[in-house]
């Protein structure tokens, strides 16, 4: 049976996300026409975009559905507010839904998923009945948050208010022109901050590496974390969902990670969640090894070795982060003699470790060659 049926269909959701491109072209080219065209309309458009669409990284994915960390409450309306102008859904639908996703990635249970095909996960999904309704299973503790139902309950009023008049009004109040604000601001920004959503949920689930788990089709793709403020790291992201880090290295495009680093050095938020460094080492030890597909006559010899070098690699890092945590409470009352002694075991620790590391990284690289060979 088709699924695409007009039975099936969710005739108000079809058409919002149909026509809105279509509108924001003809209106934008009517702007433009009129000779009313002006960059601050652009800079409001992208200022836009980033209030929304980070409402929807940091608040709608890491603070509510995954409790990555915790936020004042002024942080959480401003992202229930700006997240509602992404006309994404309530919290409430989004948050049970992305929690399920997790929960049944892969499965017919998974309302996005990609085994149904890219156009299905990008955006066919939300075009379909079934989908329309929220799995109060993964939003029990949504449902006793009078914040999150207060937007629930009002949501296509915020919506409205903060996504399309908003942006209207400070077109034509500070750039002369209504229509550039609603053509821009409003409709332009709207179908921008939806497609790169949802390119998490179907390109991500497609194309890109996968360096920390296969166990499901999430994949890291560096350009889409240039478009959705860092969430383009879902390959980890999947595995470790509850770190509020997407982007784990210090050169990944993460503005979310960096927006909630920010915020905690005021106080705005806490309870910040880290996946251990170890856990993430082994994680990437074992999946490289697993994209090896080694297998040669000497491969249980190989294999003890390896996972004797590894264990030994992960040990002497959680050994090495318990010694900078212990140097972190000493520095406010050790001497500088004990101090200096510390950082000496430090960085001993920390050549073991690269020590170790290299030799895993040799041994598998040459397990690897003698694959080809063999």
């Amino acid at each position: 049976m088709n699924k695409y049926s007009w039975k099936n269909i969710d005739l108000i959701n079809l058409l919002f996300l149909g026509l809105t491109p279509i509108f924001a072209i003809i209106l934008t080219v009517i702007w433009i026409n009129n000779g009313d065209f002006h960059w601050g309309q652009i800079l409001m458009g992208i200022i836009f975009y980033i209030f929304t669409g980070m409402s929807i990284t940091g608040g709608y994915h890491r603070l509510f559905a995954h409790k990555a960390y915790d936020a004042h409450v002024l942080v959480k309306l401003f992202y229930l507010l700006f997240g509602a102008a992404s006309f994404e859904n309530s919290i409430l639908k989004w948050g049970s839904d992305h929690r399920r996703h997790h929960n049944k990635v892969d499965s017919e249970e998974d309302p996005y998923n990609i085994n149904e095909g890219f156009f299905y996960a990008h955006m066919g999904w939300v075009f379909l009945k079934k989908n329309s309704a929220i799995h109060e299973k993964y939003a029990q503790d949504f449902l006793k948050d009078k914040l999150i139902m207060w937007q629930h309950n009002y949501y296509m009023y915020i919506a409205i208010a903060m996504g399309i008049v908003l942006p209207t009004i400070l077109g034509g109040v500070f750039f002369d022109s209504y229509l550039g604000g609603f053509a821009v601001g409003g409709l332009g920004r709207i179908v921008l901050t939806h497609h790169c959503t949802f390119f998490i949920n179907s390109l991500c689930h497609k194309m890109g590496s996968t360096p920390y788990t296969d166990t499901n089709s999430a994949k890291d793709h560096w350009f889409m974390a240039l478009l959705t403020f860092g969430e383009g790291y879902h390959n980890f992201h999947h595995y470790f969902q509850n770190d509020y880090r997407n982007g784990i290295r210090w050169f990944h495009f993460d503005p979310t990670k960096w927006l909630i680093k920010t915020l905690s050095y005021s106080g705005l938020a806490s309870k910040l969640r880290l996946t251990s460094q170890d856990k993430i080492l082994a994680a990437k030890m074992q999946m490289k090894l697993k994209q090896m597909k080694l297998k040669t006559e000497s491969a249980d010899l190989f294999s003890v070795e390896l996972e004797k070098l590894k264990l030994q690699a992960i040990d002497t890092l959680k050994k090495l982060q318990a010694m900078k945590d212990e140097y972190k409470n000493l520095k406010s009352h050790a001497s500088r003699e004990l101090l200096a002694e510390f950082k000496l075991k430090m960085s001993t620790t920390q050549e073991e470790f690269r020590r170790t590391l290299e030799q895993w990284e040799a041994l598998a690289n040459y397990y690897r060659l003698a694959v080809v060979r063999a």
